[in-house]
C-alpha cells in the first residue's frame, strides 16, 4: 500500500516547477491571480528573492506541490491509498483526496501565509541526534516560558520554536546534550506554538468559510496523527498553526493502516523524516 506525501515550508527554491506550469495553464492563471502576481515567474526566476518570504514562500510551495500531485495522479489514478502533508502540505493532501477545491485551497493558503507572515520576533531551531523525550526534558528544565516543541518529525529531530531572545537560550541548552546538534530554521515567525493563537483565531473564521466534502482518498493529520475528517476540518487546520506537527505519530498511523511505501513529491524532506521513525 502507498502513501504520497506533500512537503511544506522550507523545500522553496529558485527553480522549482519548471516543466510544470504550462502543462497546467488555466490553474497557473489562477494562482497568479490569488497570490497577485505571475506564479510561475516567483518560482521559476524570484527575481526579488521572495522565496525567502512566507507570504510568497507557502503559495508557491502549496501550487508546485498540487501540480506535482495532480501530475502523479494522472499517470497512476489508483498508484494512493493515503495522502498526508506536514503542515502546509496537508492542504495539498486535502485537494488531491477530493476534500477541498483546489481554487478555493489557493486563496486559503495565500491569507493564511499572510497571516503567519504578520507573527514576528521568534524563530525556529530542529534538534537532530538526540530523541525526542531528551529534548522535551532538556525544555522543561530550562524554565523557559516562551519556548515550545513545535515539530515532532523524526525519533531524533524535534524542531523547537519561540521567542527570539528565549530560543538562544534554549538552544543552547539543547546543544549541550550528548550528541546533539542544533540548527536555526530560516523562518520569520515562532510557527507551530502558541504564540500563533492571533493567527489560529483569524484563519478558523475563513476557514468557516469553506465547503468541505469527505475525501475519495484517506488523508492523515499532522495536528493528530489520526485520520482527517471532515466534521473537525476548521478546527484541526486553525489549530495546525499553533500546535506542534505530530509527524512521527502520523507515519506510525499510516504504517498502522498498511503502508508499506511512501512518496513524495517535491523533493526527499519528508522521505528522510519517514526513514527515521521506527
Amino acid at each position: 500500500m502507498h502513501c504520497l506525501l506533500f512537503p511544506g515550508q522550507g523545500v522553496q527554491r529558485r527553480g522549482m516547477g519548471a516543466g510544470l506550469f504550462e502543462e497546467y495553464p488555466e490553474l497557473t492563471a489562477a494562482a497568479s491571480e490569488a497570490l497577485g502576481e505571475p506564479i510561475d515567474e516567483l518560482c521559476l526566476r524570484d527575481e526579488r528573492r521572495r522565496l525567502r518570504d512566507t507570504r510568497y514562500a507557502q503559495p508557491a510551495i502549496f501550487f508546485v506541490n498540487a501540480l506535482l500531485g495532480l501530475r502523479a495522479l494522472a499517470a497512476d489514478p489508483d498508484a494512493y491509498a493515503y495522502l498526508a502533508g506536514h503542515s502546509l502540505g496537508e492542504y495539498n493532501a486535502l485537494v488531491l483526496g477530493g476534500w477541498l477545491d483546489l481554487r478555493q485551497a489557493l486563496t486559503l493558503v495565500v491569507r493564511r501565509a499572510e497571516l503567519m507572515a504578520q507573527v514576528t520576533g521568534g524563530g525556529m531551531a530542529a534538534v537532530l541526534g538526540v530523541p525526542g523525550v531528551l529534548v522535551e526534558r532538556a525544555l522543561r528544565e530550562t524554565q523557559l516560558s516562551k519556548v515550545y516543541i513545535a515539530n515532532r518529525n523524526a525519533d531524533t529531530q524535534t524542531t523547537i520554536a519561540g521567542d527570539s531572545a528565549e530560543l538562544q537560550a534554549a538552544a543552547r541548552a539543547m546543544a549541550a546534550l550528548p550528541g546533539a546538534r542544533v540548527v536555526r530554521i530560516n523562518v520569520s515567525g515562532p510557527f507551530h506554538t502558541p504564540l500563533m493563537e492571533p493567527v489560529q483565531a483569524a484563519l478558523a473564521e475563513l476557514l468557516r468559510d469553506c465547503a468541505f466534502s469527505t475525501g475519495r482518498l484517506p488523508v492523515v493529520s499532522s495536528v493528530t496523527g489520526e485520520p482527517f475528517a471532515a466534521a473537525h476540518a476548521v478546527e484541526l487546520l486553525s489549530r495546525q498553526v499553533s500546535a506542534p506537527v505530530e509527524w512521527t505519530r502520523a507515519v506510525r498511523t499510516l504504517r498502522a493502516a498498511g503502508v508499506s511505501h511512501f512518496d513524495e513529491v517535491n523533493g526527499r524532506t519528508l522521505t528522510s523524516l519517514t526513514e527515521g521513525i521506527r
